[in-house]
């Protein structure tokens, strides 16, 4: 068994030292153009040529849980793509998400403002009944998401493409049910796979129906956002600001707008950092499994994109 490691965001050496001590009858190696032909490729955003090179591959398994980049390859029908589940994500995911949505419902940036002005002030404490949180994408992520904040008793509710069952969160499916997720929401948290049915799916028309003054929080995908649209919101006062993680360009040019704006809080795509140990040994798994002919959760379907 031959297994081939690629990503030019990550370090290969730490890579293949774990992959190898995880998979000792294994021979890994990292992919260069030419290398012999290998069983599985643990990737992220890989080459065309990567593909090319390789028409055996049973899989490739990606480095985290968003596919987009992977689906817009030319793949071979035989060659499965396999997302991580979780392997540690979740629970940072849901402690970037609580922070977000805390900070802003307790109004912790406003008070920051002030005391670095030297103002010592307060403020009337709101009411969680108030400020429910709309969650949008339930799975293994925002599941997540959905029960660390129900732990600080916000209101939760939920929406999918398909049904979902949750305790104690009012699930939303397809978009027959969206406009009324969104007019019951007034924190907003994508955590959708980027997909043709879900690119720009936060926009004027989508935004300007969660309840006034909502609150977006992005942890998807940059491609989600139309962002024109979110400064025209925040400028009307149908918005009162925003934390964004990804954005359609990153790092975003010097002259972008979302730079300083008072009402944007940007963070450089790292709400939910892949770990490496945890990775290889779910990838490890993974492999073992369907060598043995196995099922194996996180296989993608690639004509609904996840």
């Amino acid at each position: 068994m031959r297994i081939l490691f690629h990503s030019p965001a990550h370090k290969a050496g730490p890579w293949l030292d774990g992959l190898q001590a995880a998979l000792p009858e294994a021979e890994v190696a990292e992919w260069q153009p030419g290398v012999p032909p290998a069983d599985y490729a643990v990737v992220w955003s890989p080459l065309q040529q990567l593909v090319d090179d390789q028409p055996r591959l049973k899989a490739l398994f990606n480095m985290g849980a968003g596919v987009d980049a992977l689906l817009k390859l030319r793949l071979p029908a035989h060659t499965q793509v396999v997302r991580l589940d979780d392997a540690g994500m979740s629970v940072q995911m849901a402690e970037f998400v609580c922070q977000a949505v805390v900070r802003h419902f307790r109004e912790l940036d406003a008070y920051e403002a002030d005391m670095r002005a030297g103002r010592w002030s307060f403020r009337r404490p709101r009411l969680r009944a108030e400020w429910p949180v709309g969650i949008m994408g339930l799975g293994v992520l925002g599941a997540r998401v959905a029960r660390a904040l129900q732990g600080f008793e916000y209101t939760v509710h939920g929406w999918s493409r398909s049904p979902k069952a949750i305790d104690g969160v009012r699930c939303f499916a397809g978009r027959e049910q969206l406009q009324d997720f969104l007019a019951a929401s007034r924190i907003l948290v994508c955590l959708l796979p980027l997909t043709p049915d879900t690119r720009d799916i936060l926009n004027r028309d989508t935004l300007g129906r969660m309840m006034p003054g909502g609150y977006l929080v992005n942890v998807a995908r940059g491609g989600h956002l139309v962002e024109p649209d979110l400064l025209e919101l925040l400028d009307r006062g149908q918005l009162a600001g925003a934390t964004l993680d990804v954005l359609r360009e990153e790092p975003p040019p010097p002259e972008h707008p979302f730079w300083g704006h008072p009402r944007i809080t940007l963070t450089p795509h790292t709400s939910a950092r892949t770990l490496r140990d945890e990775s290889i040994a779910q990838i490890a798994g993974k492999i073992r499994a369907l060598e043995r002919g196995e099922p194996v959760a996180g296989v993608v379907d690639r004509e609904k994109g996840y």
